[in-house]
């Protein structure tokens, strides 16, 4: 069992002239690392009472560095659709509540229940609820939002969250349709239930005219600046989307006191940083609706995603810039061991840098059911993430 031992995926280079001292690693196709388990950040969302799981988990550091660069600030984790409720005896009591989107604040970025808040709206009748509601123009009685990436913009004092609007227009496990993309401004200093948030309608977004068109962008975020941390700034905001069916990666970038102008963001388009955003041509594919791109120490970017959207495949791609070219999907960790049922799935695999140790990564994953209605009945906990560690020699 995985839960006994890491095992250790090491891809050999080709070419060993690239691995000359002095010189940075410039391959795409190897990289020497373990992966394991990460126990300890999997049991801080096995809860019993109030928030019990959740997907869509990004980790947004209030300071903005996305390293774990200091012991005593804090991170905001931000979820999508939420249970509220309480398991006794290991079962799901009746009246639980589901609402769209939380938050946990960790204080010094380690995993401790004692250190660890979770937070929801709470209506005015004392019943959770959802902090983020559809506002915007655009948007229709009943929408809600599931969240993107994020992060926190030094220059313009806020934070930045992609908001992907959704309606509802089934009763099946899959009858809904993203019908537009917003981005939720937070003031430096805000704290739940934000009310003094503001919502702006964006043009980030591919219409459904077919379901391989279909797509928005704020899928993973990279804050490639002096701010962020980063190991080799370009003073850049890259904002990455997920199109189609395929799953295909497209990048656009801004400079970061420009965020919400959006007539000044660029689009790449295969060769060039463009204006027109459907030009912007993919730059990999068989991703995941959430994943993320990480740079690495020795010049490269890890892109990091579930393969093929829903899969128990982890997979990673290595890119010579943030906008590529990335080679092949190198696969990192099988989920199956947490796939107890059937009807469990596994997806939207991504990398936390802000709550990574030096030299490691912080991978997590989400987990789902198609019957969760009765898996639940068994498996009270089973929607919640799960979390791995890469070590890179």
């Amino acid at each position: 069992m995985k839960t006994k031992f890491a095992y250790s995926c090491t891809l050999l280079l080709m070419f060993c002239s690239i691995c000359l001292a002095g010189k940075p690693d410039t391959s795409l196709t190897s990289i020497k690392f373990t992966v394991s388990e990460a126990p300890e950040w999997t049991a801080l969302f096995n809860r019993d009472k109030g928030w019990l799981g959740a997907d869509g988990v990004f980790a947004l550091p209030f300071n903005g560095i996305d390293r774990q660069l200091s012991a005593t600030d804090s991170t905001m984790l931000i979820f999508s659709d939420t249970v509220i409720g309480e398991i006794v005896d290991g079962k799901l009591k009746p009246g639980h509540k589901w609402v769209n989107n939380t938050v946990a604040i960790i204080k010094n970025r380690k995993p401790k229940k004692e250190t660890t808040q979770f937070k929801w709206h709470t209506t005015n009748d004392g019943k959770p609820g959802t902090f983020f509601v559809p506002n915007t123009p655009n948007a229709k009685k009943g929408d809600f939002y599931w969240l993107g990436d994020g992060f926190y913009n030094a220059e313009l004092k806020h934070t930045y969250i992609f908001g992907y609007r959704v309606h509802i227009f089934g009763k099946g496990h899959f009858d809904f349709a993203t019908t537009g993309n917003a981005l939720i401004a937070i003031p430096e200093g805000s704290k739940p239930p934000f009310k003094n948030h503001r919502q702006i309608e964006t043009p980030l977004f591919f219409p459904a005219d077919s379901a391989n068109k279909v797509g928005y962008f704020g899928s993973a975020i990279l804050a490639n600046t002096v701010s962020a941390g980063v190991p080799h700034p370009d003073g850049y905001i890259y904002v990455y989307a997920i199109k189609g069916l395929e799953k295909r990666v497209l990048v656009a970038r801004v400079l970061p006191n420009n965020f919400e102008k959006f007539d000044t963001w660029r689009f790449w388009d295969g060769k060039d940083w463009g204006t027109d955003i459907k030009a912007a041509a993919p730059i990999a594919d068989h991703a995941s609706d959430e994943l993320s791109v990480t740079p690495l120490t020795d010049g490269r970017y890890l892109m990091i995603s579930q393969i093929k959207g829903i899969s128990p495949e982890i997979g990673m791609r290595l890119g010579r810039s943030p906008a590529g070219p990335f080679g092949p999907i190198i696969k990192v960790w099988d989920c199956k061991d947490v796939l107890l049922e059937n009807g469990f799935y596994s997806y939207n695999a991504k990398a936390h840098p802000a709550l990574s140790k030096p030299g490691e990564l912080l991978v997590s994953f989400n987990v789902n059911s198609f019957n969760w209605t009765n898996d639940v009945k068994k498996h009270p906990n089973l929607y919640r993430p799960r979390f791995i560690r890469l070590k890179f020699d």
